[in-house]
């Protein structure tokens, strides 16, 4: 009778296991994007990256898995952290949490390797897991930082050349487009984006909504001020051009002041490790001396009672 249920508990574990297998494998791999910016940035990244283009059928294989499962809320953050990046690698939701999955299941196979190579339980494995899970996430995260950082940065100098190009007789998509032109670097998240811009008035949007666009793709305190003073402009009928040179102006300004602020802050920053370098510089120098008089004073205590 025990052993009956132990073939009938097997069956069932089998079973499972089989129906597991049917259900993934029915499953197609996520079709990847080909159209819009998204498609663009996946035929760029798999063109420059050959380390992506290998991993590329896995991470389509494991989204294709993962579209089944209720991640209502995770997809949501992630797009927007991904349109917050700029389509980064043109990925989609699923494939950024596949790609995570992948990372973790490598690190858990190098992380059993090297600790049983140094001699340690398989179990510190884990925490490599958990290591190579946080890499896209951070990697993602880095992207929106350094590209919100770079629009900012540029940002002023183009409102200066869009009012110097309307002060000249050009209108306001005539100007955005002089400045696309003449931008060299394609790669630039700016340049990126007042395409974007010019495309969706080029679809009959008004420019209201694809300012608005902008300030939604690159949720940043100069985006913002800039479409606010554009949008404000046009309602009440105020000389754009002007109006550009004054924001311009106040971004610089702002710039300025916040580097100062930082430079500010860096000497307070910089006490913690000045005081651990002092006193690492004082274990070093001061160490040997009282390593020497400790063993001193044990070698004439026992001498002396000896």
């Amino acid at each position: 009778m025990l052993a009956a249920h132990k073939w009938g508990a097997l069956a069932l574990v089998f079973a499972s296991i089989a129906v597991a297998v049917f259900s993934l494998g029915a499953n197609p791999p996520s079709v990847p994007p080909e159209l819009g910016r998204r498609g663009l940035k996946r035929a760029r990244a798999l063109a420059s990256n050959a380390l992506l283009a290998v991993f590329e059928p896995w991470l389509r294989l494991i989204a294709g898995w993962i579209a089944f499962l209720p991640l209502a809320k995770t997809r949501a953050k992630l797009e927007l952290r991904l349109r917050h990046a700029g389509d980064w690698l043109g990925l989609t939701p699923d494939e950024v949490v596949a790609f995570g999955l992948l990372t973790s299941a490598t690190a858990i196979g190098a992380g059993v390797a090297l600790t049983r190579q140094a001699g340690f339980p398989d179990e510190f494995a884990i925490f490599f897991g958990l290591v190579g899970w946080t890499v896209p996430t951070s990697r993602l995260g880095r992207a929106v930082t350094e590209r919100l950082r770079t629009i900012a940065r540029t940002l002023p100098g183009a409102i200066d050349l869009v009012a110097m190009c309307m002060a000249a007789g050009l209108d306001f998509p005539g100007s955005v487009r002089k400045i696309v032109e003449k931008t060299p670097a394609r790669g630039s998240p700016l340049r990126e984006e007042l395409e974007y811009v010019l495309q969706e008035l080029e679809l009959g949007r008004t420019r209201r909504q694809a300012l608005e666009g902008f300030a939604e793709r690159a949720p940043s305190e100069a985006v913002r001020d800039f479409v606010a003073a554009v949008v404000q402009s046009e309602e009440k009928g105020n000389p754009l051009a002007v109006t550009l040179r004054v924001q311009a102006n106040m971004l610089r300004m702002r710039r300025s002041v916040r580097a100062e602020e930082d430079a500010a802050k860096a000497g307070v920053r910089m006490i913690i490790p000045l005081m651990l370098i002092f006193v690492t510089i004082m274990i070093m120098l001061v160490g040997p001396s009282l390593m020497q008089i400790a063993e001193t004073g044990l070698t004439g205590v026992g001498g002396g009672a000896f």
